[in-house]
């Protein structure tokens, strides 16, 4: 799929068909959140792929907004370096932020849909993922193929979007 065409079609998917994913899909979008940009090429990301039905039922309990992860084919967690700093924790999420979205341009590509979550409770996604000490989880992955394929081709119409001209500024604001 052409890039621009990916950018402006995407769009999040939280409800998926109850069906596996190719192995080597998963495997193409961990690979497009490795390839992120990072600052300074520092790469601070770390990520946990989750496929057990059982698995993914208990980490849809880590937000407020997390339950489509129970039914996704797969769920990808972004762990991170605590930071010691503000700055620091900063630019690690914006890298985060950027892996997240190269995984799911990705999966859109590939006819997957997903969406990110919000961890809230902190806490509880260590204890499920086992990640250790002195890293964070801030945002889990669901991916799976939609549960109504005519997602990937129905056309956006209003895009909800706000219009260019209420938010760009030229030179000065």
């Amino acid at each position: 799929m052409e890039t621009w065409r990916a950018i402006s079609t995407i769009r999040a998917v939280r409800a998926f068909a109850d069906r596996p994913l190719d192995e080597a899909h998963v495997e193409r979008i961990i690979r497009a959140g490795r390839r992120a940009p990072s600052s300074k090429n520092r790469q601070r990301w770390e990520f946990v792929v989750c496929r057990e039905r059982a698995h993914l039922v208990e980490l849809s309990k880590v937000g407020d907004f997390a339950g489509h992860v129970a039914a996704a084919a797969a769920a990808v967690a972004v762990i991170t370096p605590d930071a010691d700093n503000r700055s620091a924790r900063e630019w690690t999420m914006l890298d985060a932020g950027q892996a997240a979205q190269n995984m799911l341009l990705t999966a859109w590509d590939l006819e997957i849909g997903g969406v990110h979550a919000a961890v809230y409770d902190e806490p509880l996604a260590r204890r499920l993922l086992g990640y250790p000490a002195g890293y964070r989880c801030d945002l889990i992955l669901s991916v799976g193929y939609p549960a109504d394929p005519t997602v990937l081709t129905a056309p956006l119409g209003t895009d909800g979007r706000r219009p260019l001209d209420e938010l760009v500024h030229w030179e000065r604001w």
